[in-house]
């Protein structure tokens, strides 16, 4: 059986369980497609050792990530309504976001 290594990531203001070779999507990122990305590493652990890794707050190495794509989310329609008023407001929201293939931990 073969050791994985795994880490938790910080992107975008959220937290990500990512092993090397994953593809992950995260919220948008100042990166050319093809570029590469550093990011953050919160903590570091193998699956066949019995510790753990941690940060305070943060790691000193960091995740190596290769930008995929620059894409956009599924479009999500925001309706306001208020009875017997005849107010209704449609918006509609894409969010921006980035795929990145984790290259090295």
């Amino acid at each position: 059986m073969q050791m994985t290594k795994y880490a938790v990531i910080v992107a975008g203001g959220k937290q990500y369980l990512v092993k090397e070779n994953d593809e992950i999507v995260v919220d948008r990122q100042q990166a050319e497609e093809g570029g590469s990305l550093k990011l953050d590493k919160l903590a570091e652990f193998e699956t066949e050792k019995l510790s753990v890794e941690l940060g305070a707050p943060l790691l000193k190495e960091k995740v190596t990530a290769k930008v995929i794509a620059q894409l956009k989310g599924d479009k999500i329609r925001i309706a306001k309504f208020k009875a017997k008023v005849r107010y209704r407001k449609v918006k509609g929201f894409r969010a921006k976001l980035t795929k990145l293939k984790i290259t090295k931990i």
